[in-house]
C-alpha cells in the first residue's frame, strides 16, 4: 500500500469517528482511565474507582468489537439475538442465475419488500447497499456499530453496518443479514459471502449460476436480472 492509500485510508477513519458510538465511548473510557491515574494518589478511592470503571469500560466495548467482527466472518457463527443481533439465516429451494451480457450475475431481490438489483460478487466478503436502497429499504447504521473501510470506484471510503429483516430473489431468503451501507458504491448493489456460504452450496457450470439454501421457499418474481 503507497502513501497516498494509507493517507485516504487514515482519513477515512478520522471521517467515520464522530459517528461511531463504540469509538467514541473509547475515548471517553479512556479519559475516565487517565483521570482516575491522576488521583490514584491525591484521591486514592476515587482514583482506584475511575480506573477500575475504565477497564472494565473497555473490556466490554472490546467483547462488542469482537462480536461484531465475528459476524462478518462466516467461519465464526456467533449470532447473539440476546445482545439485539439477530441470527442470520438462508433457506429456500435451487434458484438458478444466468450470467449476464456484462459477464456478472445479476439478480433483481427484494429488501425488506423494496426490489433492488444486486451484483453477485463472490470476492466481496459482505453484502453492501447503495445510500439510496439502503433508504427507500429503511435501514440504518447500526447503534453502536463500528465503522469498516471498503474499497470502492471511488478508493477507500467508510461503511457502516446495519441488519436486513429479509431479502429475498428467487427461492433464496436471507434474514437479519449484516449488510454494509457504502456512500462511495455507486448505484450498484452486492450480495456477498456472508449471504453465500450460509447456502447449502453453491456453483457456477455453463455461465450458470446455482445457489442451493438449506429449506425451501416459495419463489418471489423477477428472480434473475
Amino acid at each position: 500500500m503507497d502513501l497516498h492509500s494509507l493517507w485516504i485510508h487514515f482519513t477515512g477513519l478520522i471521517a467515520a469517528l464522530p459517528r461511531s458510538g463504540l469509538l467514541i465511548a473509547t475515548v471517553v473510557a479512556v479519559l475516565v482511565g487517565a483521570l482516575g491515574s491522576a488521583l490514584v494518589r491525591p484521591v486514592p478511592v476515587v482514583g482506584r474507582l475511575l480506573r477500575g470503571v475504565s477497564t472494565l469500560a473497555l473490556a466490554g466495548i472490546l467483547m462488542l468489537v469482537v462480536l461484531q467482527i465475528s459476524r462478518l466472518d462466516p467461519r465464526f457463527e456467533m449470532a447473539i439475538p440476546e445482545l439485539g443481533l439477530p441470527e442470520q439465516q438462508v433457506a429456500g429451494a435451487e434458484t438458478r442465475v444466468p450470467l449476464a451480457p456484462d459477464g456478472h450475475f445479476w439478480v433483481r431481490a427484494r429488501v425488506n419488500g423494496v426490489p433492488a438489483a444486486f451484483l453477485i460478487d463472490t470476492g466481496a466478503s459482505i453484502t453492501t447497499l447503495n445510500p439510496d436502497t439502503a433508504q427507500a429499504a429503511g435501514l440504518e447504521p447500526r447503534a453502536g456499530g463500528i465503522p469498516i473501510m471498503m474499497q470502492t470506484a471511488n478508493g477507500a471510503a467508510p461503511a457502516r453496518i446495519a441488519t436486513i429483516d429479509t431479502l429475498r430473489f428467487g427461492n433464496v431468503e436471507a434474514r437479519g443479514l449484516d449488510a454494509a451501507i457504502a456512500p462511495g458504491l455507486g448505484p450498484t448493489n452486492v450480495i456477498g459471502m456472508n449471504l453465500l456460504s450460509r447456502l447449502a452450496s453453491w456453483r457456477v457450470e455453463n455461465n450458470t449460476m446455482y445457489l442451493m439454501p438449506h429449506h425451501p421457499q416459495p419463489a418471489v418474481e423477477a428472480d434473475a436480472h
